[in-house]
Order: structure tokens, then C-alpha cells, then sequence
């Protein structure tokens, strides 16, 4: 019997499309970025989308085939190119994408709590860090075991530092606040078992009074190691959260900046999800002085400071690298960003009550840019209705659509649809 073929990834069926792998450190694939400098003068707009939280490159390519596809009909007289960013992240596999995952029975189904780790999460995570394997092997078995002992919490929490690589360099710092001593999230610092029934409480919020009752968590041990697996699921978060600006500054920032010498005349679009939307966000902090090729950004669920491009954020004035409008698409049904995010960004110390998250630590994607001056608020409607406006940043309530998931995350990857696309183009000035 002949061996099985290996299984080929998506295809995007949009033309022009061009493929740009960049690793951790923000190295692209020499190949890659030479033929995309070569080509892309063929095109007027090109359009360059970076996945958020995805285990590989089949399924980010699914999503930007789903994403692109209503372009060109949307756009049927423009030159439009388009780029797929590939970088190393992953996604815990037991969270559904609406509409895209084949194996998800419905959209809106709450998801029991897992404790242990799914054979796609594990392998996932021996991917996003190498040589990590036998430190997910431990903490897949202290999942499974579920001592009652305080020390195996303690281990977990030390387990679950070193697969992250948290040290007194490391930092995912959108603000100030959050560039200091303790630069890293309570969640990391603090009594991990405490941690833990923080998360599993969390997971209890983020289901909403419709949850089915079998989301609703037993009391005692068997809660707090569900809270272990979110908090495992947070600090991987965290890690990636990290790697997307290092990658979105030492990579995607200089790339355009050579597509900028040679073709001068592509107009570049910039669109990122989740943590994606960081990564093209810090390639604004690595765009040279001299590249001014880049007309609009679109962030589509940003898994980042509300602050980032306020005084007090670490990409502060970075939006007049923009030669259009910085738009950020949020929507109050995604529960990963409103109930998630704020607990796992608090820093260790951090004495403010819990009601009082979203406020210091809330993320781009579930209220729009906060202190910001002259940033605006529009709904959805508003913005297709009369358009986007031209220059400056801009908040867009797109809880018009992007409203379908399960908890834990809600409609975080809610955002495949035509509206989202028409923002998009709408922000670049693309003749439609």
C-alpha cells in the first residue's frame, strides 16, 4: 500500500497573491520577499493581511482565502494585490472559528471548559516553541493528574514560565505602565492556584447568562485545573502577543521599506487580526524614515493596549506613519478580548478591583483607541454608509457583524465578511 500524500494547504484563490513567511525573530523568507519585490509592480494597491492566533499555515491560508474572496467583486475596476503573512503562532484547538471551523456543530454552542490538553493543542505548542517537549509533556500531565497538592499548582505555574521564556528581558509592553520591574502578567508572578480560580471564574463570565448549564464549572479542585488550562492558554496568549511586535517591527517594517525603494508606486494596505493587528501596527515602529508607501491600517480585533497609540502607549505618534486613516474595528461581543485579555494583561501588584480591568488594561478590539487625540467613533453603518475618514485614527463598532463564537472567545475571529472587506477599501481610498 502506497504511503498517503501529504495533506497540501488551502489555496487563495484571489490573483495576484503572494505568500510571506517571516520566523520569531522577524526574518523573512529570502525567496518570498524577492519575489514579491520583483512582481509587485504590477499592481496599484496591495493589500497585506497578518493572521492573529493560528497553529499553521493551512489554516491561516483558509482564512485569508475566505477574507480576500469578496475583493474583487467589490473592486472590479482596481489593480489589487494581495499578501498573506505567515508567523509563527498557534491557537488553542478546542477554540472555534464561526463559519470556519468544519468541526464546530454551531457558532453560538457553548464549549465545555477542557482540563486537559487536545492532541492538536499539544502539538501546537511543540511547534510555536521549540524544544519545548518535554516541558508540555510535564504540564500535560499535570493536567490530567489534578493534584490537590499545592506544590503540583506551583509546579504547573513554573512549567508554564518556562515554556513562555519569561526572564528579566522579556517584555510585550504596549504602554508605559506595563514597560516597568514587573513587565510580564500577574498571571505569570502571582500564586498560580489563586490565578487559576481567576480564570475559571473568568470562564464562567465569558459564557453569559444563555451559557448551556454544562459550561457552568464544578466547585473546588476540579475548577481550578480548568483554570489552569486558561491560564496555560493566557501565557501562551502572551508569548504571542510578544513575538507578533518583534516580528511586525524587525520584519514587516524593513520589508516594506524595500518595497517601498522598488516599487515605489504600490500603495500598501495594511489589515491584521487579533494579534495580527499588533504585528502590522509595530511594522509602522520599524518603517523607514524614507517609506511612505503605506496609505491605511485596519485592525480587525486587536489583542492589544486600547492605549498603544495614546501618550502613554509604546506606539505613540506611530499613526502619522500612515498616509491615510489607522481604523479599528471592534465589537463588544468578543469575549476573549472583554473578559480575557484584561485579566491576563494585569501586571503583578496591580491592586485595582476586577471591575476596573477594562479600563487599565482593555484591549484595542473591545472599545476602539482610548486618549487619543482627535480619534474618532463611528458605527459600522456609519462608516459604509459615508465612508471612512481620510487620515487620523478611527473606531468602528462592528458588532454589526462580528457578533458569532462559543466562549471562551465570543466572535473574536468573527471576521470574515464583505462589510469588513468594504472597510478595509473603504480606508485605502480603493476605487470600487
Amino acid at each position: 500500500m502506497s504511503a498517503p500524500k501529504p495533506r497540501q494547504a488551502p489555496e487563495v484563490h484571489v490573483r495576484p497573491y503572494w505568500e510571506l513567511r517571516f520566523d520569531a525573530d522577524g526574518d523573512p523568507d529570502p525567496g518570498q520577499l524577492g519575489t514579491l519585490l520583483r512582481q509587485a509592480h504590477q499592481v496599484r494597491d496591495l493589500v497585506v493581511f497578518a493572521h492573529g492566533w493560528n497553529n499553521d499555515r493551512s489554516i491561516a491560508t483558509r482564512l485569508y482565502d475566505r477574507f480576500f474572496a469578496p475583493f474583487p467583486d467589490l473592486a472590479p475596476s482596481s489593480s489589487i494585490g494581495y499578501v498573506g503573512v505567515l508567523w509563527p503562532s498557534m491557537r488553542f484547538t478546542d477554540e472555534q472559528i464561526p463559519d470556519f471551523d468544519r468541526s464546530a456543530a454551531s457558532t453560538t454552542t457553548a464549549t465545555v471548559p477542557r482540563t486537559t490538553l487536545d492532541k492538536g493543542t499539544r502539538q501546537g505548542l511543540i511547534e510555536a516553541f521549540p524544544r519545548s517537549e518535554p516541558v508540555v509533556d510535564l504540564l500535560a500531565r499535570r493536567l490530567e493528574e489534578q493534584s490537590d497538592a499545592a506544590s503540583a499548582f506551583d509546579e504547573f505555574g513554573g512549567l508554564v514560565r518556562q515554556l513562555v521564556g519569561v526572564g528579566p528581558s522579556v517584555s510585550g509592553a504596549d504602554t508605559s505602565e506595563d514597560g516597568g520591574p514587573h513587565s510580564t502578567p500577574a498571571m505569570l508572578h502571582e500564586d498560580t492556584r489563586a490565578m487559576c480560580l481567576e480564570f475559571a471564574a473568568a470562564l464562567e463570565t465569558a459564557a453569559g447568562p444563555g451559557a448551556a448549564a454544562a459550561f457552568r464549572l464544578p466547585g473546588g479542585l476540579a475548577k481550578a485545573w480548568k483554570g489552569a488550562h486558561e491560564l496555560l492558554r493566557q501565557a501562551t496568549y502572551f508569548a504571542m502577543k510578544r513575538r507578533a511586535g518583534k516580528v511586525g517591527k524587525a520584519g514587516l517594517g524593513p520589508a516594506l521599506g524595500r518595497l517601498a525603494e522598488e516599487a515605489p508606486r504600490v500603495r500598501v494596505h495594511l489589515v491584521g487580526h487579533s494579534f495580527g493587528a499588533r504585528l502590522v501596527s509595530f511594522a509602522l515602529a520599524g518603517l523607514p524614515k524614507s517609506a511612505h508607501n503605506v496609505k491605511s491600517v485596519t485592525l480587525l480585533q486587536g489583542a492589544f493596549s486600547h492605549y498603544v497609540f495614546a501618550d502613554r502607549g509604546a506606539l505613540k505618534g506611530r499613526q502619522a506613519r500612515v498616509d491615510g486613516p489607522l481604523v479599528a474595528c471592534f465589537s463588544r461581543y468578543d469575549t476573549a478580548l472583554s473578559v480575557m485579555y484584561p485579566l491576563a494583561s494585569r501586571l503583578a501588584g496591580d491592586d485595582r478591583a476586577l471591575v476596573d480591568l477594562g479600563e487599565r488594561w482593555g484591549a484595542l478590539g473591545h472599545d476602539g483607541f482610548q486618549d487619543v487625540d482627535g480619534a474618532v467613533r463611528f458605527t459600522l453603518a456609519d462608516v459604509l454608509r459615508a465612508g471612512v475618514p481620510g487620515a487620523g485614527c478611527v473606531s468602528v463598532d462592528a458588532a454589526q457583524v462580528v457578533r458569532n463564537g462559543p466562549p471562551p472567545s465570543g466572535a473574536h475571529s468573527d471576521i470574515c465578511h464583505a462589510e469588513l472587506a468594504r472597510v478595509v477599501l473603504g480606508a485605502g481610498r480603493v476605487t470600487t
